[in-house]
C-alpha cells in the first residue's frame, strides 16, 4: 500500500527561510531601536547626575550602572540554564512570575541578547563616559594629572565590571532557577500581573 506523499518542494523551503529572515530582520530593528532609546534615557540620566553632582554622588552612580550590568548578565545566563520543568511544576501551582519565567525561556535567545549584549553593553559605554567626568573632577580638586586619574579610573571601572560579571555568571549558573523566578516576580509586581 502506497502512502501519499507530498513531492518535495524547494519553494517551501524558500518560503520558510524568508519568513525567518523577515521575523530576524524585525527582531533586529526593534532590539537597535530599544537600545537607542534606553541608552539615550540612561546617559542622559547619567549625564545629568554625574555633571552636577559631588565625586560621592557620581561614584554611587558609577557603581549602580556597574551593579546593574552585573544583574543583567546574570539574568542574561540565568535565561538560557534554568530548568523548564521547575517552572512549570510552579505555573501549575499558580505560583507569581512562573509564567512570565516560562515566557523568557521560551525566548531565551532573545532575552539573553537583551540582557547580556544591550543592558550590559548600555552600562559598560556609560560606567566609561561617567568614569571620564568622574576622572575631571578628582583631576581638578585635587590637581592630579588628569591622564594618570583616568587611568586609573578606567582601570578600576573595568576590572570592577569585568570581576564582577565573572563572579556574577558563576552564580548564575548555580541558582539560575533561583535567579531567574526573583527576577521574574519582580517583573510581575512591577508590571502588575497577578
Amino acid at each position: 500500500m502506497k502512502k501519499n506523499l507530498k513531492p518535495y518542494s524547494s519553494k517551501t523551503d524558500k518560503d520558510n527561510k524568508k519568513f525567518h529572515l523577515n521575523k530576524d530582520t524585525v527582531w533586529i530593528i526593534e532590539i537597535t531601536l530599544l537600545a537607542f532609546t534606553i541608552s539615550l534615557v540612561l546617559s542622559l540620566f547619567s549625564d545629568l547626575v554625574v555633571s552636577n553632582a559631588t565625586a560621592l554622588v557620581s561614584l554611587i552612580v558609577l557603581f549602580i550602572f556597574i551593579g546593574l550590568g552585573i544583574i543583567f548578565d546574570m539574568v542574561g545566563v540565568s535565561v538560557t540554564v534554568a530548568d523548564r520543568k521547575v517552572f512549570n511544576s510552579m505555573a501549575s501551582k499558580k505560583v507569581r512570575g512562573a509564567k512570565t519565567a516560562l515566557k523568557m525561556i521560551k525566548n531565551n535567545s532573545k532575552v539573553s541578547s537583551f540582557c547580556n549584549d544591550v543592558i550590559g553593553d548600555i552600562c559598560g559605554i556609560i560606567s566609561g563616559s561617567a568614569g571620564v567626568t568622574i576622572a575631571v573632577l578628582i583631576s581638578d580638586t585635587y590637581s592630579w594629572g588628569l591622564s594618570i586619574v583616568s587611568l586609573i579610573t578606567t582601570s578600576i571601572i573595568a576590572a570592577l565590571t569585568i570581576g564582577g560579571k565573572a563572579v556574577g555568571k558563576s552564580f548564575a549558573i548555580n541558582k539560575s532557577n533561583k535567579i531567574l523566578y526573583h527576577f521574574s516576580k519582580f517583573l510581575d509586581i512591577i508590571t502588575f500581573k497577578k
